[in-house]
């Protein structure tokens, strides 16, 4: 993409949106509005109020290399600009941790009804962007978090101070080393299987860590022996996102493990995403 000195708002984001629209990129002006606000500063609404400012200097360059690195190589978003939106949070993310998904949001919604003062753990919490924004919309609860990469522990760390909230942050496999005493657990596991990654987009296959996203020829290496050590808690409570065409078989290992009260929930594209079990 070429971008001239002093472009308009308007043209900068008319030229993005012809690279981003060759390179085959499925949300080419929203990139392109997010991507550009970013450079100057600004949120997208002001790129409307005032569509004749001009691209200049360090923005103008910024925003030439992003648009450059999210068609050629095809880099998310939210890693170029450094943050993604999750409920009423702005998380900061980078190529170490998944990027927050809509979806995602079901499992913070099936947990904010427990009972005042519950102790909930986010098992694979990468961003935090679970244990977070419970932590963030129910105060009351205690929330621990863990993961098995040291790398995406940082992050959450980073984003548990920025943001002020008081979550218990440790590295673990699963469930081991954790403390039992727990009434819920919630937990975004790796579940696509193997076989699925050259169907994945290239956002996700070249940049997202496979270790978050990988598990298995079926994509239940995780989630087999996760609700095994559940059943060993005392949690009453397991909630897990889950892929698509995974909901009979998660309800039956959830079901094993002693959490007899099955149900799923739907997300906007009808698909069965998250499995809660209840004992």
């Amino acid at each position: 993409m070429t971008l001239r000195a002093g472009v308009p708002v308007r043209d900068a984001i008319d030229s993005a949106l012809v690279a981003l629209t060759a390179a085959g990129v499925d949300t080419p002006r929203l990139d392109a509005e997010v991507l550009l606000a970013h450079a100057l500063g600004v949120d997208r609404a002001a790129l409307w109020l005032n569509p004749d400012r001009e691209v200049t200097g360090d923005a103008a360059r910024w925003f030439r290399d992003a648009v450059r690195r999210r068609a050629s190589q095809r880099v998310p978003v939210a890693y170029l600009v450094g943050a993604k939106g999750f409920r009423r949070l702005e998380l900061q993310v980078d190529e170490r941790v998944l990027v927050p998904r809509p979806e995602t949001e079901h499992l913070v919604e099936a947990l904010l009804d427990l009972p005042q003062g519950a102790r909930v753990h986010d098992v694979g919490t990468g961003s935090g962007a679970i244990a977070l924004a419970l932590k963030d919309e129910r105060p009351d609860l205690r929330v621990s978090a863990s993961d098995s990469s040291a790398d995406a522990l940082a992050v959450a760390r980073a984003n548990a101070a920025r943001l002020g909230l008081d979550v218990e942050l440790l590295q673990a496999d699963l469930l081991q080393g954790v403390d039992p005493r727990l009434d819920a657990i919630v937990s975004n596991p790796p579940y696509v299987p193997d076989g699925d990654r050259r169907t994945l987009m290239p956002e996700v296959a070249l940049h997202e860590p496979p270790g978050a996203l990988f598990a298995g020829p079926d994509g239940l290496d995780v989630i087999r022996p996760l609700t095994a050590q559940a059943a060993a808690t005392e949690a009453r409570l397991l909630a897990l996102e889950i892929g698509a065409g995974q909901a009979d078989a998660v309800r039956e290992l959830v079901a094993d493990a002693g959490f007899a009260q099955v149900e799923t929930v739907r997300d906007l594209a009808g698909i069965e995403r998250v499995v809660i079990g209840r004992r």
